[in-house]
């Protein structure tokens, strides 16, 4: 089942299909750029300051936006339509409609320290070498960008960001890790990420930081969300380890 409907304002084909009895997915285009980015992230935000009754939650991603809803209360509200399917869509149509590339849209700007190589990055030469550089210059390249958060999946908290170099691109490890670190970034082609968890893994890990990426206690699980600017900052073992201990101390205490 799918609708397909337009902006106001704007040129890009919204299209409305059903995931599931309790999802929906809203499709906004196919090419994964911040115009695209931008236009996902302040039609979530609106949508969550507008919810329908039934809304639980939703999933942005590098071009959809996946809606996740309890069916009996949809069922039972006065939203128009027939079924649910229906009386959500109706729903995301009115954002639709008001909706334009640069309305509501907050970026949340944050700085992630970075500790690079050494143990905490065993794949900066790798990377170095790959692009005919060296580990300072791979360094000094990395932190020189700001990044944008497209997306946060496969496990709850990895941040995809785009925006790197391409002198840094690099293909992923031929044969993945068993054992990626918390906190490890990493390099993946055009894109770099940092693990939240300790997971497998096959992205080339250059640094990590001491932040917690993924914290359940918070209001906010995930550090980082759809649509955050990210710079990254590099800092030695000695600031790493303090921040650490910090990050630790406003965990338990």
């Amino acid at each position: 089942m799918i609708k397909e409907e337009r902006y106001s304002g704007t040129n890009i084909p919204l299209k409305i299909y059903g995931l599931s009895e309790k999802s929906l997915t809203v499709t906004f285009g196919t090419s994964i750029d911040n115009g695209l980015l931008d236009l996902i992230t302040g039609f979530n935000q609106l949508l969550l300051e507008n919810p329908f009754s039934g809304l639980i939650t939703t999933v942005p991603a590098y071009t959809t936006l996946t809606v996740f809803y309890d069916p009996l209360t949809v069922k039972l509200s006065d939203l128009p339509g027939e079924n649910c399917f229906e009386k959500v869509s109706e729903h995301v149509n009115k954002i639709a409609a008001i909706i334009t590339a640069k309305s509501n849209v907050i970026a949340h700007h944050l700085v992630i320290p970075v500790c690079y190589g050494g143990d905490f990055g065993q794949d900066l030469l790798t990377v170095a070498k790959t692009n005919n550089l060296t580990e300072t210059e791979v360094i000094d390249i990395h932190t020189a960008g700001q990044y944008t958060v497209f997306m946060i999946g496969f496990v709850p908290g990895f941040a995809y960001m785009g925006g790197m170099d391409n002198r840094l691109s690099t293909p992923r490890k031929e044969v993945p890790a068993a054992k990626i670190p918390a906190g490890s970034v990493g390099i993946a082609g055009n894109q770099t990420g940092i693990y939240p968890l300790e997971t497998p893994g096959g992205w080339q890990i250059i640094g990590q930081t001491p932040l917690k990426m993924f914290d359940v206690n918070r209001k906010q699980p995930s550090l980082l969300k759809g649509g955050d600017r990210v710079i990254l900052k590099a800092v030695d073992q000695e600031e790493f380890n303090a921040m650490l201990k910090q990050e630790y101390e406003n965990h338990y205490h």
